[in-house]
């Protein structure tokens, strides 16, 4: 299974705050932003917005006079079984906030020796997961979740998929015409989050964003109920904004 060719979409600049934190930790004593700048050749614009993304989410910390210090999400990460645990921790921190803060349950899936996993779900009493009424391994075609990992892969990869699962009408809105729905995932802007409005279930909208560490191909998700759907694209754009914690996770 081969991927596509990487996207540009906003989190991808995780891979430069993996460099910024690199330099933070080359310098125990602190290290200003215009030296990180130097070190790591990142324009001040973008370095700002990932040095706020850090602090808030403690793997770094500014000390008095300016100076960046690692912060205690990193330290914490340790290493071994430790450092699994810390990180998982972390993610679904991380997921439940965002849960909070867009009102939505959150999902972290994987295309995992091809078949969708969701591996993290973030719920609650306000927040309920979707109904899984179809096994969401069988239903990539009409899913958020599933299109949006189908996107990350490339054609022979989609009609491996395909030929193992049965694109089946869910609803009245499913795709499951092959020609159709591969043109509308090739048309899928890669910045722009995946909608699924209705396709999979009755009463339920979602929207999920790529996530990408690596090789490896999954996507960040959130589901309402379809009252709610007046929400859903704000909901999207932040899960679009949020996404840079969770790959971060991800890629540590």
């Amino acid at each position: 299974m081969a991927l596509k060719p990487e996207s540009t979409a906003p989190f991808h600049s995780v891979q430069y705050a993996l460099r910024v934190l690199e330099a933070v930790s080359k310098h125990g004593g602190g290290v200003t932003d215009a030296q990180i700048a130097r070190e790591t050749g990142l324009p001040t614009v973008h370095l700002s917005s990932l040095l706020l993304m850090l602090r808030r989410e403690g793997y770094v910390e500014q000390v008095t006079g300016g100076a960046y210090v690692v912060g205690d999400s990193l330290v914490l990460l340790g290493s071994g079984a430790t450092r699994r645990d810390a990180l998982q921790a972390k993610l679904q921190q991380t997921l439940d906030h965002l849960r909070d803060s867009v009102g939505a349950a959150i999902y972290i899936s994987r295309y995992i020796d091809g078949e969708i996993r969701v591996t993290e779900i973030a719920d609650g009493p306000l927040t309920p997961a979707v109904n899984e009424w179809v096994d969401f391994r069988s239903a990539a075609h009409a899913s958020a979740i599933g299109k949006c990992l189908l996107t990350q892969l490339d054609q022979n990869g989609r009609r491996d998929h395909v030929s193992r699962h049965r694109t089946a009408r869910l609803t009245s809105r499913t795709i499951t015409n092959e020609r159709v729905l591969f043109s509308t995932l090739d048309s899928q802007p890669a910045t722009v989050p995946m909608l699924d409005l209705q396709e999979y279930a009755v009463g339920t909208v979602c929207a999920a964003v790529p996530l990408t560490a690596g090789s490896t191909v999954g996507c960040l998700a959130l589901s309402l109920p379809v009252e709610h759907a007046h929400r859903l694209r704000a909901a999207a754009d932040t899960l679009n904004r949020r996404a840079a914690p969770m790959v971060l996770s991800l890629a540590l």
